[in-house]
């Protein structure tokens, strides 16, 4: 058979396919509808302007558009596959059941002509456009039929836009009046803006919150009326905020905070219960109501921001509330204000809180499988206590344990096993030689940590590793967040090293540095800032920074200089460098259920005084499920490296680390259906040692080290099931480092059908969560 032949053959089939996926995912989408109705399919908006720019007249289409309701039904490339799916599950005979789940989570049930009205989207057009500052807006609708299926169309005429031509506040003798005329230049109105009433509520609710904030506790943006008036000037509006006469008294008072009570243990059970004296503490400006004396009184003197006296301030209020909340002690926060019957224009404050159970028990048990081709499992068990000095701290002992068996590959029999523990003691508060006052929402905290672990690689060696710290956690606000700690010491031994290893060790001397001994100690500072709570913005970001500094003082004191002047604690050289690691990412959101991920890790480590290189627990990997998914955990790099063939006895593919990492990483993510999303992504990246290595040829950074860049592609599907997300990826090598200079590019090697190289290519990940 001729090769022309062939290629119209299959241009031939895949025109049949095309064609039949039209033809399934289309016109049987139709032959389901109710006898008389018609299949909606959306609706446009033709906005009919002479004067308005085309950018912002295709603008308010964008936003006319989306007002239209009912919404038609879901499209993926021109089709509506739920909609197919819906068809084809027919109506299930019982609730439970495979047809009932296509049906009803997979499918979409068809969105017909019916249910649209279109006399009432057009009003909505209308409202909105005249809300906008288009006066006199007028709007037509119309439908078109076409096999079964209707879309509608809206045509809308708007007048010329009004403009603000000048605004004014109240002026009467109220001291609130006083205060809102000297906030104005921080008004939302201003003269020679469009008109606009969604920027009109804006300023109400600016206007609350800034007379919150003096004192006028019963005010709410209801009691402001924004007069306009329209009938003076060419397309020019003036508005004038005045307070309306019906404001009850009271809103129009500032009120000061007069008693201060505290409920710590309060539960609707004693709701009405008549407590002792002996269950009433007065401590300073609060009076705290207690049976079980839970707390010690300082903690509520740190947590409340009110003192009897202050102005009320809307922000005091919720300053202490969310402190309250982050204290981690209670499940249950509510506050009250009532007129005092004591003093005139002032408040009693009352918060009720509800404890959480002071000690709790968890279990976690994990299951992981890693591109390594390690399984395994993990078993962490945590006894923790809410209130372990009577402070709110928090008290936490736990034991671990895991083991990782290696069913196949290199690896294969080189299991690993984990146990240890760790306790720690965090305080909800900062603990310096000097007082700290913090103004945040966020509780500010001290911790203290002290954990061992055992790790043993089966046949080859074992480690043990303690580590102890002490820092400090806060929160500037929702989006920053810092770690800093002051000492922060790990001390590493090896035990049980076998003589495989040590023969290994011959063939490879960099294997020596994984069983050396350890000893790092410093400060380490963590900075983090993100704004991807922020749901409703296109784009969001994070960034963590690190920064690392061992043995730096020390080293300086000590004149410490490798090789000559080595020096020791406890016969240990200690380690001594910088370390700097950055991790940038971006979310660019596409649409309802897709985005764009990006992230962009950098990162250095300068080993110098009583260092030559850095710890290998402390330099950086590439590959794996969260990294360069097309390449095996900790095997890539560094740089062009190739393991030498006179290594090949070594049963086990060595890990390799270094000094420096350039890593990127983006991937499209968009929901497929139901709980299952799905993504396409690239990652590329390396590792390089900052100075050359003689044991591995290579690996050094270069002014060529883009050449050395790996890249990597693939496809994934997640599985969002609410109290996890599962992660399967599957991905291929498109530049592999290791290649000789002009041969890296490997994607005319791709061969789907052969399986030698799906074995060596095909890498497949699966993980719990997103990788960034």
């Amino acid at each position: 058979m001729s090769k022309k032949h062939n290629q119209i053959k299959n241009h031939f089939i895949k025109y049949f396919v095309l064609m039949s996926l039209f033809f399934v995912f289309g016109c049987s989408n139709t032959k389901y509808l109710p006898e008389g109705d018609l299949l909606y399919t959306g609706g446009s908006v033709k906005v009919k302007d002479s004067i308005m720019k085309k950018k912002d007249r295709k603008a308010l289409e964008t936003e006319l558009k989306g007002l239209l309701r009912p919404k038609p039904n879901k499209t993926f490339l021109g089709l509506r596959p739920k909609l197919w799916f819906y068809n084809i599950a027919g109506e299930p005979k019982k609730e439970k059941g495979f047809r009932h789940w296509l049906r009803t989570k997979v499918g979409e049930e068809p969105v017909l002509f019916s249910k649209v009205d279109l006399d009432y989207n057009a009003s909505v057009l209308r409202n909105f456009a005249e809300n906008r500052g288009y006066f006199k807006t007028r709007v037509s609708a119309d439908s078109t039929v076409r096999n079964k299926r209707v879309t509608a169309e809206y045509t809308v005429v708007p007048k010329k836009q009004y403009i603000i031509k000048s605004v004014t506040f109240p002026d009467d003798s109220l001291k609130m009046s006083k205060i809102i005329a000297r906030s104005s230049r921080r008004s939302l109105l201003k003269v020679g803006n469009p008109y606009d009433l969604d920027v009109i509520k804006a300023e109400r609710e600016r206007i609350d919150a800034r007379l919150k904030e003096k004192g006028y506790y019963y005010f709410n943006p209801d009691y402001l009326l924004a007069k306009v008036d329209s009938s003076k000037g060419d397309h020019e509006v003036k508005i004038r905020l005045v307070i309306k006469d019906e404001t009850p008294a009271k809103a129009l008072r500032a009120y000061t905070i007069n008693n201060i009570f505290v409920y710590p243990n309060y539960s609707l059970a004693n709701d009405s219960m008549v407590y002792r004296k002996k269950n009433i503490t007065q401590y300073k400006d609060f009076t705290i109501i207690d049976t079980a004396e839970t707390f010690k009184p300082r903690v509520y003197d740190r947590t409340i921001y009110f003192k009897k006296g202050d102005l009320y301030n809307r922000k005091d209020h919720n300053l202490t509330l969310n402190r309250f909340v982050n204290l981690g002690t209670f499940s249950f926060v509510k506050n009250e204000f009532k007129p005092s019957d004591s003093i005139d224009n002032a408040l009693d404050s009352y918060y009720y809180l509800t404890l959480l159970p002071k000690k709790f028990i968890r279990v976690e048990v994990l299951g992981k499988t890693n591109s390594a081709s390690y399984t395994g499992s993990e078993v962490n068990l945590n006894w923790n206590n809410r209130n372990f000095l009577g402070g709110a701290e928090l008290f936490t002992a736990s034991i671990f344990g895991g083991a990782d068996f290696q069913l196949g590959g290199a690896n294969k029999g080189k299991n690993i096993y984990r146990l240890g523990g760790e306790v720690s003691l965090t305080w909800p508060r900062f603990i310096t030689p000097f007082n700290i006052e913090g103004n945040s929402e966020y509780v500010p905290r001290t911790k203290v940590a002290l954990r061992y672990e055992y790790q043993k690689r089966t046949q080859l060696y074992a480690l043990n590793s303690f580590n102890t710290s002490f820092g400090y956690l806060w929160k500037e606000n929702i989006r920053k967040e810092h770690q800093l700690n002051v000492i922060d010491v790990t001390y590493v031994s090896p035990n049980h090293v076998t003589d495989e290893y040590l023969e290994d060790i011959q063939q490879d001397p960099a294997l020596a540095r994984v069983i050396e001994k350890q000893l790092i100690f410093g400060p380490t500072y963590n900075y983090t800032y993100t704004n991807t709570m922020q749901k409703r913005r296109k784009n969001t970001i994070y960034f963590n920074g690190e920064l690392d500094l061992a043995g730096n003082i020390t080293g300086l004191v000590t004149g410490a200089d490798y090789p000559d002047k080595v020096k020791t604690i406890f016969d240990v050289p200690f380690s001594q460098y910088v370390k700097i690691k950055t991790d940038f990412r971006h979310y660019l959101k596409l649409g309802k259920e897709s985005e764009l991920a990006s992230r962009l890790i950098v990162g250095a480590g300068f080993a110098y005084g009583n260092s030559n290189v850095m710890p290998t627990s402390k330099q950086f990997v590439v590959g794996g499920t969260n990294s360069i998914r097309a390449f095996r955990a900790r095997t890539l790099g560094p740089g062009s490296y190739v393991i030498p063939e006179t290594t090949t006895n070594i049963s086990y593919t060595p890990d390799q680390s270094a000094d420096l990492k350039l890593e990127f990483n983006t991937e499209y993510r968009a929901k497929l259906f139901s709980v299952v999303r799905g993504a396409v992504f690239l990652d590329a990246g390396n590792i390089w040692l900052l100075n050359a290595d003689p044991n591995k040829p290579g690996a050094e950074i270069s002014k060529d080290f883009m050449k050395e860049i790996a890249v990597g592609a693939g496809v994934g599907l997640r599985f969002d099931l609410s109290f996890l997300i599962l992660r399967t990826d599957l991905a291929i090598p498109l530049r592999n480092p290791s290649l000789p200079d002009g041969q890296r590019w490997v994607i005319d090697d791709i061969n789907f059908g052969s399986s030698s190289w799906r074995k060596d290519n095909l890498i497949l990940n699966i993980a719990i969560g997103y990788p960034f």
